[in-house]
């Protein structure tokens, strides 16, 4: 059977996700991933091709991408799994898709631009909720005020997180905040500012995360300041304070590999009730010199749901042939307004 791309880390929690949207969509994904006997049974479920083989394999990884041409890398985390995968599809000259939300594989992958432009590979991290609603909503705000030199963004997820995004979070626990200064990111301590926003269901309070826009947003806007935020119990924001002086105790193996073991013990994501139940909260605010300012929102459906729905529909246009090269990021690539086209997605301009 043939495939038409290469969904690799296919038979983890987002990855299953998206091999059944991809496959609602009419196409073949080739499943694959390093465990062969969880490849060979979701292969089996849906009745698609599957490869077993690790990242480090570069032979078996380089000929599946000549075979397919186009990859969805899902296999987190990605600042582990990103490198290799856009090294090979820089050899192969096949097109690059992920569902990061990690500021530095978004610059790891910006970095490879110059590479990746003149041999026709485009590198489009962050096809996911990590970071598709937001990085439109960003290009929607300049768009509205295209001199804005400060963007603030906020979401709130409403719903639960799968294991690949928790085992991301605990090995990035003791690394602080992040954001940008002057068209450079800045590392700020954990939960660094909180501030009321209203996602229109009235205000909540929202606190500093090193979200994936820190990076991508200024490569969609230009514009030089930029800080995230998200919707954060007031228990674990004291949490996330008191990291400020734990993070090389967070950062040790031992404190990894129990916090890890416990990710392991739970569920592997929100289930499909849970799914559709939950939604996508998003605002953002642009502000110019001058003290003019614009403010949007956004509402979407859940994160694991939005992400399976944009990721695939991304693979389609790439295999349509709608793949500008080097790097890019979702509005970049397909502009402020593709998020519109999803099921569910409302935008309200406030201001």
């Amino acid at each position: 059977m043939a495939a038409d791309f290469l969904l690799y880390g296919s038979y983890g929690y987002t990855g299953r996700l998206i091999a059944e949207r991809a496959r609602e969509l009419g196409l073949t994904p080739l499943l694959a991933g390093r465990d062969a006997r969880a490849v060979e049974a979701q292969a089996a479920e849906l009745g698609a091709p599957h490869r077993a083989f690790a990242l480090d394999d570069a032979a078996a990884l380089d000929a599946a991408l000549r075979e397919t041409r186009v990859v969805l890398h899902a296999a987190g985390p990605f600042s582990h799994t990103a490198r290799p995968m856009v090294e090979a599809c820089l050899r192969t000259g096949a097109q690059y898709l992920d569902i990061t939300g990690e500021i530095g594989v978004f610059e790891m992958a910006a970095a490879q631009d110059a590479r990746a432009r003149p041999a026709g590979v485009m590198l489009l991290p962050g096809a996911g909720f990590d970071v598709v609603p937001s990085d439109c909503l960003a290009a929607h705000l300049h768009r509205r005020l295209p001199g804005a030199t400060s963007l603030t963004l906020a979401f709130q997820a409403l719903g639960g997180a799968s294991r690949g995004t928790l085992t991301t979070m605990a090995e990035n626990a003791g690394e602080g905040g992040a954001v940008r200064r002057r068209g450079r990111i800045t590392r700020v301590p954990a939960a660094w500012r909180s501030m009321e926003v209203d996602f229109g269901r009235g205000p909540v309070t929202v606190t500093t995360i090193p979200w994936g826009d820190v990076s991508t947003a200024y490569h969609s806007t230009g514009i030089p300041d930029i800080e995230v935020y998200t919707r954060i119990p007031r228990n674990q924001v004291r949490l996330m304070r008191a990291t400020r002086h734990l993070g090389w105790l967070l950062g040790s193996a031992p404190v990894q590999g129990l916090m890890k073991r416990a990710i392991r013990k739970g569920p592997p994501g929100p289930t499909a009730e849970q799914r559709a139940g939950g939604a996508s909260l998003l605002w953002g605010r642009v502000e110019d010199a001058d003290g003019r300012r614009a403010v949007s929102r956004l509402r979407a459906p859940e994160g694991y749901t939005l992400t399976a729905r944009t990721a695939a529909e991304a693979v389609r246009r790439v295999l349509a042939g709608d793949a500008p090269a080097g790097f890019q990021t979702p509005s970049r690539a397909y502009g402020a307004d593709w998020i519109l086209q999803f099921e569910g997605v409302e935008r309200e301009d406030v201001e």
